[in-house]
């Protein structure tokens, strides 16, 4: 018989910690909720290791403002952010704090399912599949400079209308850079092409001049 595996659920909104609580549950997991991000880090040092779901906009202490605090800490268990819908900028900078993933609510059950799966890969296996940094230098290779320069804007938190302003091109030919960007490296999602473009240190260059 396997043990239940334990996720902190933090969101001051009881309806979510009672909706998701009862998924999540009904998924096999053990759920601890708390009702503030500040009352999750009194507790922290005592809990059972987990994955942790992190609302952003809460009061007192807002989810990155947690994850920050965590990590002064030094508490390796692995986040997911959870964020409201479009919030491009706050799932960059909790990308860059670490987090394993962020999802835009309302979610859908089986992607944030596939979160915590992930979220648990990390906290059994120290080494990420895709966390080389050589590995990620080989995928962003792949890429021509334009997909690198949108690569950069989303890295860099920009929507698709500001990547096209600042490149100088149709938000349509953004569109068309972005879904080759995941086609080449090889993901489904945001999160992980992010994950592959701060592995390889994209985040720190300037991009290339632009083009038509």
């Amino acid at each position: 018989m396997t043990e239940k595996r334990t996720i902190h659920l933090v969101d001051d909104e009881e309806s979510i910690r009672r909706s998701a609580g009862f998924m999540l549950r009904t998924s096999g997991y053990d759920v601890k909720a708390y009702a503030s991000g500040v009352e999750f880090l009194k507790e922290v040092k005592g809990v059972e290791p987990g994955c942790i779901l992190l609302d952003v906009r809460m009061p007192e202490m807002d989810g990155l403002e947690v994850q920050a605090e965590l990590n002064a800490r030094g508490v390796a268990m692995p986040v997911i952010v959870l964020t409201g819908h479009g919030d491009i900028n706050t799932a960059v900078a909790a990308m860059k704090q670490g987090a394993v993933d962020f999802i835009e609510k309302p979610f859908e059950k089986a992607l944030l399912l596939r979160a915590i799966e992930a979220a648990f890969e990390r906290l059994n296996h120290s080494a990420e599949v895709v966390s080389s940094e050589h590995e990620a230098q080989v995928r962003i290779a792949a890429l021509t400079a334009r997909e690198r320069d949108v690569l950069r804007g989303l890295v860099r938190g920009h929507p698709n209308k500001t990547i096209a302003y600042d490149l100088g091109i149709s938000p349509r030919t953004v569109e068309v850079h972005r879904a080759n960007v995941m086609s080449k490296l090889g993901v489904r999602s945001l999160s992980e092409a992010l994950r592959i473009a701060f592995s390889a240190g994209l985040e720190g260059e300037e991009a290339s001049p632009a083009k038509a």
